[in-house]
């Protein structure tokens, strides 16, 4: 009994402890108040995929859960996109033009980047659990990990900063076409946009990889006015439709 009391209290201490951190980690971008203050987001950077592969990307999000994400690209537009029921895809790289649904794991992924706040935000709620793993190191600094399963079964692990209480790095485990699969993407040179705190640099690539694709952040507009048909499925034009 004595050893199960022991448990008890060592889990209600991590829970506690994650709790912490994530508040504090709310508290120090901006606050729950301005957070939730802001309805609509629109992003625009650039992608630098190595060897001089660069394009535009710009992402649109509406709460509750509304996305799209355009890649630029010598004057044509990927356009992955979600209405918080369909998603979509045009992809003229692969000499597509019309919009088509998105597969189970786009959709799987595209689901969650529609998440306006975040995983951590109010994560039990949301189904997400999080778990205080404790101390590591990261690039020379201490920083706490936490451990979030989503949901939909998909885990990352972020390193928050011990000073700020930011992300510094989120390792994300999936299973694509069956195979497991780990990513990493490192967040650096966070400013204020509107009283709240964003991440201006993202690398992202496969866990423990130096080769990785980099997004550097032109332009963070909040509460901008974006239309919901910006996000829904374009309909078939009639000559394209099955007879």
């Amino acid at each position: 009994m004595a050893a199960v009391g022991l448990l008890m209290l060592s889990f209600a201490a991590s829970a506690q402890t994650a709790d912490e951190i994530i508040n504090k980690y709310i508290q120090k971008i901006g606050g729950i108040e301005k957070l939730q203050a802001v309805k609509t987001m629109k992003t625009t950077g650039k992608f630098d995929g190595g060897g001089g592969f660069e394009a535009v990307i710009v992402s649109e999000s509406k709460r509750p859960n509304m996305v799209r994400q355009d890649f630029l690209l010598q004057g044509f537009a990927a356009i992955n996109a979600y209405d918080g029921k369909v998603g979509w895809k045009i992809n003229p790289f692969q000499g597509k033009k019309d919009a088509e649904a998105l597969s189970e794991e786009e959709m799987k992924q595209i689901i969650e980047d529609s998440d306006f706040d975040g995983p951590l935000m109010n994560y039990a709620a949301k189904g997400n659990k999080v778990e205080f793993v404790g101390k590591e190191e990261f690039e020379g600094d201490d920083v706490y990990k936490l451990k979030v399963t989503l949901a939909n079964g998909t885990v990352k692990h972020f390193y928050m900063d011990t000073e700020y209480h930011v992300p510094l790095k989120v390792e994300t485990r999936q299973t694509v076409r069956g195979t497991e699969v780990e990513g990493e993407t490192i967040f650096g040179d966070y400013k204020e946009v509107g009283g709240i705190y964003y991440a201006f640099s993202m690398e992202s690539g496969p866990k423990g990889s130096s080769n990785k694709a980099t997004i550097s952040v032109e332009k963070i507009e909040v509460n901008v006015p974006i239309d919901d048909s910006r996000f829904s499925m374009p309909k078939m034009p009639a000559a394209n439709q099955p007879k």
